[in-house]
């Protein structure tokens, strides 16, 4: 009785796995697996816009108060660089997420075209997905089968392809999301210095930077789970560099303003 008993509970709970993976598809309650990960892509953009803006705008800046003490050229090159940026990133994020989102449209297409006309061939391509993860042969047929009958489609764009259907990437949300960042990135180094003495601007535009920076490469391996030392000593000593070419440019060619 003991014996018989453990297998039927084993059987019971043999049964309830397949159903327990069609219900993971798209659980009510809980925020899908593509939502999160598309909002972790948007958020690794907005920092590296922001990281963009910070660096670009400050070489630009640091580059000009280096060549003349006018505070107006300093300006101009400063919204001048935000603006080509900002709409630089915007235009760049927008066409790369749009090719990106046609690719995806057309492995859907393919998809949906495969399951109409071989549909047995497909099942069992599924089955032998979940074999592959360790699933016995008979267990990966029955999960393969209900996934199919849920949404045929979904199952295996995301079984094969690691699509979500409806999550399918926003090319206008990345190009306003960059936009955005890199302009919030570029106001840092153009107001520190413009705002200080005509002796402490480019300290204070270096420190201003460097702080900045440290930050978005916290950020940045924080979001990508990678150690963050590493990604702290790339943005700073990248920014160091970018901001003593261009000073060094702009003292050679600079001019006295009278």
């Amino acid at each position: 009785m003991l014996v018989g008993g453990r297998g039927q509970e084993h059987s019971r709970g043999m049964d309830e796995v397949p159903e327990r993976l069609a219900r993971a598809q798209a659980p009510p309650h809980e925020e899908p697996v593509g939502t999160t990960a598309t909002r972790l892509n948007w958020l690794r953009a907005g920092v590296l816009g922001a990281n963009d803006g910070i660096i670009s705008t400050a070489g630009v800046v640091i580059g000009v108060a280096a060549a003349t003490p006018a505070r107006t050229a300093v300006l101009v090159a400063g919204l001048a660089t935000l603006a080509a940026g900002a709409m630089s990133m915007a235009v760049g994020e927008y066409v790369s997420v749009s090719t990106q989102r046609d690719g995806e449209r057309a492995l859907l297409e393919k998809e949906r075209r495969e399951l109409e006309e071989s549909p047995e061939e497909e099942l069992e391509e599924l089955a032998g997905i979940y074999r592959a993860k360790g699933i016995g042969d008979d267990l990966a047929h029955e999960v393969a089968r209900q996934l199919t009958a849920h949404d045929a489609l979904a199952a295996h764009a995301e079984a094969e392809l690691g699509i979500d259907p409806d999550e399918l990437t926003n090319p206008w949300h990345a190009a306003w999301a960059s936009m955005v960042a890199f302009t919030l990135g570029a106001l840092l180094p153009l107001a520190a210095i413009l705002l200080p003495p005509t002796a402490w601007r480019v300290p204070v535009t270096v420190v201003a930077v460097l702080v900045a920076l440290a930050a978005t490469g916290t950020v940045s391996a924080t979001l990508g789970a990678s150690p963050r030392l590493p990604a702290l000593a790339r943005n700073v000593v990248g920014g160091v560099l970018a901001m003593a070419l261009t000073y060094a440019i702009g003292r050679l060619l600079g001019v006295t303003v009278v």
